[in-house]
């Protein structure tokens, strides 16, 4: 009988997973269902329980036509709902480009701060090297603001992440940031361009990209609007898709998934950990 692995056997082998809770009312992925706190606490819960290593709190859409958010309001998104995880000892990510978000995040307990812009602004890098928190330093082609819907070249994309990673990374560490704090993350979706290719050359170079630079990658292909375009498939249908290229990613370097559906790829990473296991022993 083949028993039901534990969480740590899986993150031993395989990334750790970061569950995606929208504190907004315009998300592109679940259309303002977890905006209320108690819905957004709930979800949050269930990700937990199935599998969530860490849960990512957004208090801000960032897809194209996004509506602005003022930090004020971001707080106000988070305030209960970051307070209450951190309170119940879970490992929580904010998602913000803000800088009274980022403060806020870490001084209520935050372990992980996600920007879309990478962190841009390098008067804040010493502030960002004392709030202990590890840094997802993001790349997209569009540096500033959501994510828009512009034509870009696979290889153009590929060049401009690399200078972008170098410089950013080099500079957040020159202002006293610990390597060991820092994730890159390069961007998928339309934050790479508005067709597919590039970001499906950003996964094929996977490998490659966790060789040059040496820190943790995130990669967060569920729901992107590429898979849509690859598959044709309407928003609600684009699961298998998205875990299509999650478990790619999986097995090409990946450090951290970040992930609308745990509870699939939980799944299917178990089921990809018994076969080796079964194909080992059978050898």
């Amino acid at each position: 009988m083949v028993r039901q692995l534990t969480s740590s056997e899986l993150s031993r082998r395989w990334p750790r997973l970061v569950g995606i809770v929208n504190v907004t009312a315009d998300s592109f992925s679940d259309g303002g269902r977890f905006f209320a706190p108690a819905d957004a606490l709930a979800h949050a819960r269930r990700l937990l329980a199935a599998g969530a290593d860490v849960v990512e709190l957004g208090p801000a859409a960032s897809h194209p036509g996004a509506e602005p958010v003022t930090a004020d309001e971001e707080l106000r998104r988070l305030d209960p709902v970051l307070d209450q995880l951190v309170a119940d000892g879970v490992p929580v990510s904010v998602d913000s480009c803000q800088p009274r978000t980022h403060r806020f995040a870490a001084a209520r307990g935050a372990m992980f701060l996600n920007d879309i812009q990478g962190f841009p602004d390098p008067d804040r890098y010493a502030e960002l090297a004392d709030t202990g928190c590890r840094l997802i330093v993001m790349h997209s082609v569009q540096r500033h603001g959501p994510a828009t819907k512009v034509r870009t070249e696979a290889r153009t994309v590929l060049a401009a992440m690399e200078r972008f990673f170098e410089r950013r990374l080099a500079a957040l560490q020159a202002a006293g940031v610990d390597r060991e704090r820092l994730i890159i993350d390069p961007g998928l979706g339309y934050f790479l361009g508005a067709t597919p290719e590039p970001s499906l050359a950003v996964l094929a170079e996977l490998g490659a990209i966790r060789a040059r630079f040496g820190v943790p990658i995130m990669v967060s292909p569920s729901r992107k609007s590429f898979l849509r375009a690859i598959t044709g498939r309407a928003l609600p249908d684009i699961g298998p898709a998205s875990l299509a290229a999650e478990l790619y990613a999986a097995t090409h370097s990946v450090d951290f998934i970040r992930t609308h559906d745990v509870a699939a790829l939980r799944d299917a990473l178990t089921v990809l950990t018994a076969l080796d296991r079964h194909a080992g022993a059978s050898r």
